[in-house]
């Protein structure tokens, strides 16, 4: 379907130009330039040739047929060229031209008859909005970008065509190469899924690079970037992740930018690995690019100079990376074979004066040894310092390896001929450790991911019964917040526990069900309306008597109507008070991208304060869940800290579980707080006190 776009015969220039100045010009100077083997037809009524090519009228008028249209005309008459497109039996359609819903609403309309046509004629459409695309494959270079990328086995994507500009020049400098580079602008049809889809069989592509500002389609993204993970990594950058660059991504290319935990959820149970920079990101896809992955969490440093090593262990240490212990036979080998100064564990300080042959000694011994998982190799030039030589050593030694090794050859006048000669032989190399650390953090991250089973979702029994009941009660009487008593029910039909409760009308009937329930009680003001009980003193506990079950009710009905008049009272609940426990919060807001966002938390009314809190977007697996759990800073407090007996991770992990089917189940809830759930001792379980949910209008 999109053999349009990787593989044409044929391409036609709609508004080509003979004005050097118009984009028109130069699109059509570089499909010729970038040396497209198909046909070329500049389509524009008032010229005969154009850049010694024959020119027709409109691309109804090529006598041949065209696979793939470029449009590079004014977006009021982009509507009437698609058409003829369409008629012509055209396959593919880059739209170049600007002027759709970026601008507003007038934009909204032509780019929505826009994906209309291409619907009716069967085409698709890359754009509008957009740089163009550029091609090392086919060649091809249907852009309006100042030159041809380098070829290589990246493939970029990006929804901003002016970073794809930069990050092309920034490329020729630092000899970055692409096999496929794709501006997606404000993907009226085609999108990013489509080209993960696109590039996951690519045997040109080895790492997928993007540039994100939003997704179309979050389920789909989802899926398909869980899949393509498995076989190449996926290197992301998210912009819009502030309220100011969520609003500048709106106006840019007229996307949702969606809520940033649910990108940071996204990525982590995709695979992706997140990049927050663009020197990050090339960073990373240059080291996946050129060097095989890291098998093994333990880092080996080679360096002539003691401080970067240092660096080094530090920046290794501080992302979780392993410094290599190396076997007494290779200790013993560098003892013997280094200079008595020179330091022969890890990190191995060949000392200043090393030549290139040192280096490969020391860099050859450390390969070998097993204990050993990659190598970040640092060279800082001093006056005899052998830049090139060393460079090529390391690159003739590292051929010979399977394990990946990292350049930090550290300074840019004296040692940028080594880099070069390190691409050569597909060794990146980074100027300082921190990036050559890092690229090994996402390295030894990804080959976690690929190691882990592919999740499967558990089964509960739910009384759905109930659940619809309560919800379409609820939506009847024309509420969309569900007081505690409704909530409960629902939690009970998941399977979620809490103490016992009843609602209680009167002070009489408070009195009655404590006696029921035992003592000591605690009661909550029931009301649909008041969802933070505690703000207006709706909440007492360790009630001891009847006379104080009276005196409680009419206090807290008292403070409900003052503090929120117009607030729909039902009484108040009356609830066993649950003893020892640590709270914690299990909540689920439901994202405009990505569906129902997950959370789980310290509880109580800390938890805005300190915001010690994971999230993962629903349906979990057991495993996902229980990464939540162990996310968190306070997860201590639940294994136990100083002595205390541990706490039910395992029903935590439960409760997270049918939260997460039950919002999967029940589109409608939009929002849904447990808070606190109180978690007792391991085997005893844990109980959801106060609950909270939200439907949808």
């Amino acid at each position: 379907m999109l053999e349009a776009f990787i593989a044409p015969k044929s391409v036609a220039v709609i508004g080509a130009s003979r004005d050097p100045t118009k984009l028109g010009y130069g699109v059509l100077s570089n499909i010729i330039k970038s040396g497209f083997p198909g046909k070329i037809y500049p389509i524009n009524p008032n010229a005969d040739e154009i850049l010694g090519l024959k020119c027709y009228p409109s691309i109804l008028s090529v006598p041949d047929e065209v696979d793939l249209a470029v449009i590079v005309v004014p977006a009021p008459i982009v509507l009437n060229v698609a058409e003829e497109c369409g008629k012509k039996g055209v396959k593919g359609l880059i739209v170049i031209s600007a002027g759709f819903k970026e601008v507003g609403k007038e934009g909204l309309e032509r780019e929505k008859s826009l994906v209309q046509i291409a619907r009716n004629y069967g085409f698709r459409i890359l754009g509008p909005n957009i740089l163009g695309l550029i091609d090392t494959v086919i060649p091809l270079n249907a852009s309006f970008a100042a030159t041809m990328a380098l070829p290589g086995s990246i493939a970029f994507m990006s929804q901003s065509g002016a970073l794809c500009t930069s990050v092309l020049d920034m490329s020729l400098v630092e000899g970055i190469g692409f096999s496929r580079f794709v501006s997606l602008g404000n993907k009226a049809d085609l999108n990013e899924v489509d080209f993960l889809e696109l590039w996951e069989e690519d045997p040109n592509t080895r790492v997928i690079a993007a540039y994100l500002e939003g997704v179309t389609n979050g389920t789909r993204f989802l899926e398909t970037a869980r899949r393509v993970t498995r076989s190449k990594p996926i290197i992301a950058i998210k912009a819009g992740t502030t309220g100011a660059g969520a609003k500048a991504v709106s106006s840019h290319t007229g996307t949702l930018a969606g809520s940033e935990k649910a990108y940071e959820a996204a990525f982590k149970q995709t695979g992706i690995i997140r990049a927050r920079s663009v020197q990050e990101l090339f960073d990373l896809a240059v080291g996946f690019a050129r060097q095989p992955i890291l098998e093994k969490n333990a880092i080996a440093i080679v360096t002539n100079a003691g401080g970067p090593g240092i660096m080094a262990v530090d920046a290794c240490e501080r992302v979780g990376l392993q410094v290599a212990t190396l076997s007494p036979e290779t200790i013993a080998y560098l003892k013997e074979n280094l200079p008595p100064a020179a330091n022969v564990f890890n990190p191995v300080d060949v000392l200043g004066d090393a030549l290139a042959d040192r280096y490969a000694l020391a860099l050859e011994a450390v390969l070998k040894d097993p204990n050993v998982g990659g190598v970040i190799v640092i060279l800082t030039p001093q006056v005899m310092t052998q830049v090139e030589e060393t460079a090529r050593a390391v690159g003739e030694i590292v051929s010979r390896y399977s394990k990946p090794v990292l350049g930090c050859f550290m300074g840019r006048a004296t040692t940028e001929k080594g880099a070069r000669i390190l691409r050569e032989y597909r060794i990146p190399n980074y100027e300082v450790p921190e990036r050559a650390v890092a690229v090994f953090k996402a390295m030894w991250e990804y080959r976690e991911w690929l190691e882990k089973p592919i999740p499967e979702l558990p089964t509960f029994e739910f009384d759905a019964d109930t659940i619809r009941k309560v919800i379409d009660q609820a939506r009847k009487e024309g509420r969309l917040l569900l007081g505690d008593s409704e909530a409960r029910l629902i939690l009970e039909a998941c399977g979620i526990k809490g103490p016992r409760t009843a609602l209680a009308r009167t002070p009489e009937e408070a009195v009655a069900i404590a006696e029921e329930i035992g003592y000591p009680v605690v009661m909550k003001i029931a009301s649909p309306d008041i969802i933070h009980k505690t703000d207006i003193g709706g909440v007492k506990l360790n009630i001891q008597s009847p006379s104080e079950v009276r005196d409680t009710f009419d206090l807290l009905v008292y403070r409900a109507t003052r503090y929120m008049p117009d607030a729909t009272i039902w009484g108040c609940q009356v609830q066993q008070m649950v003893k020892g426990g640590k709270e914690v919060i299990v909540g689920m807001s439901r994202d405009p991208q990505f569906g129902p966002l997950v959370m789980f938390g310290l509880g109580g009314i800390y938890v805005e304060i300190l915001k010690d809190v994971s999230f993962r977007i629903a349906p979990l697996s057991r495993e996902e869940a229980e990464e939540m759990v162990n996310e968190v800073k306070t997860i201590q407090l639940l294994k136990g800290a100083r002595g205390e007996r541990p706490s039910d991770i395992k029903a935590v992990v439960d409760v997270i579980l049918r939260v997460a089917r039950l919002v999967t189940d029940f589109p409608e809830i939009v929002e849904m707080d447990i808070n606190p759930l109180m978690v007792l001792e391991e085997g005893k379980g844990a109980m959801a006190v106060d609950m909270r949910i939200t439907l949808s209008p």
